[in-house]
């Protein structure tokens, strides 16, 4: 079937070839702070703690044929709430010591893994994470999905705080766990970075 003299091309096929043209260079993603949840539990003797931080920001750089990353996403740490006015005061100032350290940070250094250009994959993402003033090296599985140029991905962080140098909020009445566990779901956009030279 012909359509003006021009054959009709499946708009499938189209998508596919251009995120095909996209994925063979250089790019970014920009993480979406309104659609980035992270929430952190903490077990202790009578219940478990739930709570939330907010990501500030998050830019990455990556290039998927070689997997090398760059940039960084920053969490404020100011932001943590636990939905108890009186615990959240003794966790920033005795735990966290947020008005001296008041944001965490990852840096990603390297991507591993099958990393597809549309639909579901798994890959691993070694870098620096920064918290309460100490850097630990840390490698992450993240599930994610692509959907056009939109990245949803989840992951998740056991941190051993007390190990990383922060106070252990315990009590003779009220024992807690040496180990918070953060579960992160983020939302960004990519884009094709310009290449040196290019014509803006």
């Amino acid at each position: 079937m012909r359509v003006s003299g021009l054959r009709i091309i499946p708009v499938g096929f189209l998508i596919l070839a251009s995120s095909a043209s996209l994925w063979a260079q250089q790019m970014t993603l920009e993480l979406d702070p309104t659609a980035t949840r992270i929430e952190f539990t903490l077990p202790a003797t009578l219940h478990t703690v739930h709570g939330t931080f907010a990501l500030k920001r998050g830019t990455l750089h990556f290039d998927p044929s070689t997997g090398s990353t760059s940039g960084v996403m920053v969490v404020d740490v100011k932001s943590g709430q636990s939905g108890s006015e009186g615990r959240d005061r003794k966790m920033h100032k005795d735990v966290l010591q947020s008005d001296q350290f008041s944001e965490a940070t990852f840096s990603p250094s390297k991507v591993s893994g099958t990393l597809v250009p549309q639909g579901t994959s798994t890959i691993q993402v070694d870098g620096i994470f920064r918290v309460h003033g100490g850097d630990h090296p840390i490698t992450l599985s993240v599930p994610l999905e692509i959907k056009g140029t939109t990245i949803t991905a989840r992951t998740h962080l056991s941190i051993p705080y007390v190990e990383w140098g922060m106070k252990n909020p315990s009590t003779f009445m009220l024992r807690v766990g040496e180990k918070v566990e953060l579960e992160i779901e983020a939302t960004g956009h990519l884009s094709q970075e310009m290449q040196a030279g290019a014509v803006r």
